[in-house]
């Protein structure tokens, strides 16, 4: 993530990010990433932390990863399509205190005690 931050410096109108009609600059995709990083830490994310990230193909996944990196966690990745019985059990295994959702999604996903937390809030 800090060579990403050190490229965010250098060139922040650039694109970083371009998904369907949506691109986001390097400035905003920093800017976004830190929002979810500040967020996580404040949830107890660090290192040695785990959360679990379920989102669509989506620039918000980009920007859910890049949190979790700056945050100094790391992620366990949760395809959102996996039947809700093996979300439960990856996340029971991994023990994530921290889930990384999309607002739309986050009914349909066991939370199991952790704190879920929408990307684009």
């Amino acid at each position: 993530h800090t060579l990403f931050e050190e490229q965010a410096a250098r060139t922040p109108d650039r694109t970083a990010v371009v998904f369907g009609d949506e691109e986001l600059t390097y400035a905003a995709l920093d800017r976004r990433a830190n929002a979810v990083a500040w967020r996580l830490r404040d949830l107890g994310v660090g290192p040695d932390v785990l959360v679990g990230v379920s989102v669509e193909r989506s620039a918000e996944m980009v920007v859910a990863l890049l949190g979790v990196l700056k945050a100094g966690g790391a992620y366990v990745p949760l395809d959102p399509a996996y039947p809700r019985e093996r979300l439960a059990l990856m996340l029971e295994d991994a023990a994530a205190p921290v889930l990384l959702t999309q607002a739309h999604l986050a009914g349909r996903l066991p939370a199991l005690g952790a704190a879920v937390l929408a990307v684009e809030a």
